[in-house]
This record gives structure tokens, sequence and C-alpha cells, in this order.
């Protein structure tokens, strides 16, 4: 049986868009309430019932979480340009390693603007 599995995940930042142009709102800095999905796919272990323990990809995502909550984002380094589709990026990039069977990051700024990244 093959499965995925979501876990969302939100954090506070502010960020700007610096190279949004001039006339763009985004350049201003301007924060949001992000919400991060963090997918996972594959076959379920039939022995346990289930493909991976949501705890599991809480704890991968932790460490991301704290390097992203109330922090201006421009200053973190890579996300220099933190527009969704970099945030979203630079969260695979740290997760995969720890989460092989990542399958998608979505990175949501507002209620009706959202990012899908699959690597």
């Amino acid at each position: 049986m093959k499965v995925e599995l979501i876990k969302d995940f939100t954090f506070e930042a502010a960020h700007a868009l610096p190279k949004a142009p001039k006339s763009h709102k985004c350049t201003r800095l301007h924060g949001h309430s992000f919400r991060v999905e963090v997918h996972v796919a594959g076959k379920v272990d039939e022995k346990r019932g289930w493909l991976l323990d949501y705890g599991d990809i809480s704890k991968a995502f932790q460490p991301i979480r704290e390097q992203l909550d109330h922090y201006y984002l421009n200053e973190v380094p890579g996300l220099e340009n933190p527009t969704s589709e970099v945030l979203a990026r630079w969260i695979w990039r740290k997760l995969k390693p720890a989460l092989p069977q990542l399958s998608a990051v979505v990175v949501q700024e507002t209620c009706t603007a959202r990012c899908v990244y699959r690597g």
C-alpha cells in the first residue's frame, strides 16, 4: 500500500523581497504567519501499519522552525531573497537528509497564496 502523509507547521517571520520591482509592496519590510506542509510518500510497513511516525516528521522540522520563527528571513543564510519559492526549496534541502521519503514542501504565506516544491 502506498500513501502520502502530510504534517503542518507554522511560524511567524518578517521579510522583504529586495529583487522585486522597486514599486512593489513586497520590497518593504512585512511579516507573515507562515504555514508549511511537509509531505512524505512511500509504502506502508505492513508490520507496523504505517509509513512513518508523525513524530519523526516533527522532530526533523523542529530545528528548521527554530531557525525561522520570529526572525527576519533575509538575515538567514540562503534566504537573502526569501520568496515563497526560495523558502520552499531551502526547507526541502534542510529536510531531505532527515526525511528521505520527502515528496513535497508547501509554503503558504497568506490564506490564498502558497508554493509547492517537489525537489
